[in-house]
């Protein structure tokens, strides 16, 4: 069982802001932001780190993936960019979960690199550590570009698209 994992997806600040997020991403034909994006991306990650044997905590990288988009819907209203956004909102809940009465609690080193994943997911030339490369790669595997009815309108460039079954 992942506890940690379970205290964020409930915690009321990160599903005011999934839930605003979902609002906004409702009518959305494009890649959503959504738990099945954030679920994708850690089972990839996961399955990443057994084959090359990085020794990543299972649950560390589930928690990475449910909060690495959660910055989303503030770059939809005010540009910020969600990685910054997200960064900040994963730190509140990470800080509040530890200084509330539960039994969950995380080291300043796995909020270090819980908030240098997310900040670092998006351009590989900001990737830093492990957990960084880990969630880069993984959340651009997750797309599944070559069974996209919006394919032919998406502005990624052609070559970042998945044209094919990747792992």
């Amino acid at each position: 069982m992942m506890k940690r994992v379970n205290a964020i997806w409930e915690h009321p600040f990160y599903q005011e802001q999934y839930q605003k997020l979902m609002m906004r991403e409702k009518d959305r034909v494009f890649c959503r932001h959504q738990i099945e994006h954030l679920l994708n991306v850690a089972r990839i990650a996961y399955i990443y780190n057994l084959e090359q044997g990085l020794g990543i905590d299972k649950e560390l990288i589930y928690i990475t993936a449910i909060l690495h988009d959660i910055g989303k819907y503030e770059q939809y209203e005010s540009g910020t960019p969600h990685e910054i956004a997200g960064s900040r909102i994963a730190n509140h809940i990470l800080r509040d979960l530890n200084g509330s009465q539960r039994e969950i609690r995380f080291t300043e080193k796995e909020i270090r690199q819980i908030l240098s994943a997310i900040l670092n997911h998006r351009r590989q030339e900001d990737v830093r550590g492990p957990l960084d490369a880990l969630l880069y790669a993984s959340d651009k595997r997750s797309r599944n570009c070559f069974a996209c009815p919006a394919r032919t309108q998406c502005d990624w460039e052609e070559q970042r698209k998945n044209k094919e079954i990747l792992i």
